[in-house]
């Protein structure tokens, strides 16, 4: 895929923002040293392009300063989102995932996975998820613990996953399934064995190739009664992408998400690099029947969440090598598939194919109405609109009654 540089401006008064982790002052009043995140935002991704055909690259990708790097910090980025702010965006406060579990799928090993995941909870006042009190399971793709070698872009990838996960349904249960590879078949039979974990409702899937087709590889995503969650990819309109393009998934775009003062406290638009468009090999949902997709064969997305990395960002706790971790500032839709797979958990409601609760609950949506990804042939594959479009799907969540 190729690289997409995404900058954006940040406006001084936006680090006081409700929701957002804020500078911290010294006992005498001075300012601490400022974030290296200053005049201009720049976004690097954090794993490497896919270089081989059926076989993915994942979709995080985190602020850099002007020189590619986030430079190790002690403490959350002030302009990261956080779990309160998170919730209070999309009307999560109150909501419970009542035992329930979501599943992570990702490519390669992370040794401190837990470690990390601890650092981030705590940091933000969430109670603790570890495999000591049975909240946390990490396992490889046939379900054991041997578990693979250590890749940090992906390590990177999942550390954006378990927390976007707490943040959203802190009181969820999480598994990690780690595939030794990121080809279609290894993520593919790390989503089986996901699929057959206790308690699972959900399964999140971050990363994304080129457009499949489920004759070949849908027998790994389908799973009735199940929400597998898939990130549309952070190129902007580009077709389709597998397995968001599949017809088995719930495929979640992404938002620039920001607070206001309006009668919900956020805005959201367009992410510009939100991936959209229709595949060239997969069924249509026939949930969408009624929505003008303008694709003959699936369209992508379904739903969105936060995943800018600037406007909406989250401030996350990650590893930059096997032994250490900082915190940065993590966005692309990555962010966004395990934000909507919590959202099913909270909802306690998989029956059936998940991908087509939320076509039959619109109203239960923040429909996303402004902004775009980028230059399309037909008008709603990059562009917002009312209803459906490309970018957003139907819009965000609006608690979890669409879901």
């Amino acid at each position: 895929m190729r690289q997409r540089i995404l900058v954006s401006a940040l406006s001084a008064g936006a680090l006081a923002v409700v929701g957002l982790t804020t500078a911290v002052s010294s006992a005498s009043g001075a300012v601490a040293a400022p974030t290296p995140y200053t005049a201009g935002k720049h976004a690097a991704k954090v794993c490497s392009a896919a270089t081989a055909a059926h076989t993915a690259a994942c979709m995080a990708v985190k602020l850099v300063n002007d020189k590619g790097v986030a430079p190790a910090s002690t403490a959350p980025p002030a302009t990261g989102l956080t779990p309160t702010g998170l919730r209070d965006a999309y009307k999560l406060n109150g909501l419970s995932a009542g035992g329930r579990t979501v599943a992570i799928v990702d490519a390669y090993g992370y040794p401190n996975l837990e470690r990390d995941l601890g650092v981030y909870r705590s940091q933000f006042g969430l109670s603790a998820c570890t495999t000591a009190n049975g909240c946390l399971k990490i396992i490889n793709q046939s379900g054991g613990t041997t578990l693979p070698r250590f890749n940090v872009g992906w390590a990177g990838e999942q550390a954006l996953d378990v927390d976007a996960v707490s943040a959203a349904a802190p009181d969820a249960k999480i598994v990690v399934v780690q595939a030794n590879s990121a080809s279609f078949a290894d993520l593919g039979a790390a989503v089986v064995t996901a699929s057959k974990q206790p308690g699972v409702v959900a399964i999140s899937n971050s990363y994304g190739g080129g457009d499949a087709s489920d004759a070949t590889y849908g027998s790994y995503y389908n799973h009735p009664g199940i929400a597998v969650t898939a990130s549309t990819g952070d190129n902007g309109y580009q077709g389709g992408s597998y397995p968001a393009s599949s017809s088995y998934t719930t495929a979640v775009g992404g938002t620039s998400l920001v607070a206001a003062s309006n009668t919900r406290g956020w805005s959201e638009s367009v992410w510009d690099g939100a991936g959209s468009g229709c595949s060239t090999y997969n069924t249509a949902l026939s949930a969408a029947s009624s929505f003008d997709t303008g694709c003959s064969k699936r369209a992508m997305a379904d739903v969105s969440a936060a995943a800018d990395p600037s406007k909406g960002g989250m401030a996350i706790y990650y590893p930059t090598s096997k032994t250490a971790s900082t915190w940065a500032q993590f966005g692309g839709t990555s962010e966004a598939a395990p934000i909507i797979a919590a959202v099913y958990a909270l909802s306690g409601n998989t029956a059936g194919y998940a991908n087509a609760l939320p076509y039959t609950h619109p109203g239960s949506l923040f429909d996303v109405t402004s902004g775009s990804n980028g230059a399309c042939p037909t008008t709603q594959w990059c562009n917002a609109r009312t209803g459906w479009d490309g970018p957003t799907g139907l819009g965000t969540p609006n608690g979890a009654g669409a879901f």
